[in-house]
């Protein structure tokens, strides 16, 4: 598959395939509303940039850092292919992956509806789990060695987002502590847009990864094949790229100004200087996790980064009751969306075979 219009004649010639593409593409416009806007709140709130203009630059950095990271590294895309195994039986295996898509849509309809920035790559993870103890009836389908980075990722991602969260802003304020604050303004706006940007970049590179993957996982499915391991992403696959990103930006532009409430003004009173700091500090935190393949969440990297700054100036300027709300949804998603992934597959299998 090298072109737009070959995929899309194997899509109309297989109904189970569009199915799982289409509601892929559904997890992606989900995750543009409840994830992508994370990267852009701090510099929505801090009014360095209209929400407008925010979400096309954010559709447009999303696009380069699928594209640019795909080219350096797209483990990250691999990983998510191979955490999983769904059998040998094409039919079963698009089934049972289009179960865990719209477990995964549900899921994350729900949380939008309350306002909470879940994460999509955990529900995405634990969708995709839960569908394949389904299929199997046992851990048989589950890779445990491409697992364990999961673990890995939402460990370091946490401690590396809080970290350099505080660290980036207890420097700034440290070399700009003896500046005239009404003269630096103009500068921290600029380097806001600069960090927001960076921030959409690297979750370009996380989240397209993982769903590119995933799409392509259901092609090569559909034709009882195993993803080839020596496929050129970047160089084939163009036109998907574009794709993830559009769809992405619409959702953000369909729900994002919730999210973007919840995650730049609830938790945390951030000014120009502090929402730069969180930016950047978040998206080192997402850079070092793609290098080394690790499938992590941005909406944590950034919640984290932002809890950091906040504590800079002192732990009462953080939401506790905003971050007790965000934790209590990660916590649940694993176990939560798990569970549905495995009893819609369970509910796929008796309609669809």
């Amino acid at each position: 598959m090298d072109s737009i219009s070959v995929f899309w004649t194997q899509m109309t010639a297989n109904p189970l395939l569009f199915m799982a593409v289409m509601l892929t593409l559904g997890v992606i416009l989900v995750n543009g509303w409840t994830d992508a806007p994370n990267a852009i709140a701090t510099c929505v709130v801090t009014r360095c940039m209209p929400p407008r203009a925010a979400i096309l630059m954010a559709a447009i950095f999303n696009f380069l850092g699928v594209f640019v990271m795909t080219l350096i590294n797209a483990t990250v895309a691999e990983t998510i292919t191979k955490m999983v195994d769904f059998g040998t039986d094409p039919d079963l295996a698009v089934i049972s992956l289009s179960a865990a898509l719209f477990a995964i849509v549900l899921w994350a309809t729900l949380a939008w509806v309350f306002g909470i920035p879940t994460s999509e790559s955990h529900a995405l993870i634990a969708g995709l789990t839960g569908s394949a103890i389904a299929l199997h009836s046992s851990l048989d389908g589950v890779n445990g060695d491409e697992w364990i980075k999961v673990i890995y990722g939402i460990g370091i991602s946490v401690a590396l987002g809080f970290g350099l969260g505080w660290l980036v802003c207890k420097l700034v304020t440290k070399i700009f502590y003896k500046a005239n604050r009404p003269k630096t303004e103009p500068f921290f706006r600029g380097a806001q847009i600069v960090g927001a940007a960076s921030m959409s970049f690297m979750h370009g590179a996380q989240d397209g990864q993982k769903f590119m993957g995933v799409i392509l996982l259901c092609v090569y499915m559909s034709k009882g094949q195993a993803m080839p391991a020596d496929i050129d992403i970047a160089g084939e696959y163009i036109w998907l790229m574009i794709l993830c990103s559009v769809v992405m930006a619409l959702g953000t532009s369909m729900g994002g100004k919730k999210i973007i409430k919840s995650v730049g003004m609830d938790m945390v009173k951030l000014e120009k200087y502090q929402g730069f700091s969180a930016d950047i500090a978040a998206a080192l935190s997402l850079l070092f996790c793609s290098v080394f393949s690790l499938p992590v969440s941005t909406t944590h990297a950034k919640t984290t980064s932002i809890m950091g700054v906040g504590a800079v100036k002192r732990a009462s300027a953080i939401n506790f009751g905003v971050v007790k709300e965000m934790v209590l949804t990660w916590v649940l998603t694993f176990p939560g969306c798990g569970l549905v992934g495995f009893i819609m597959t369970k509910i796929f299998m008796m309609i669809f075979t």
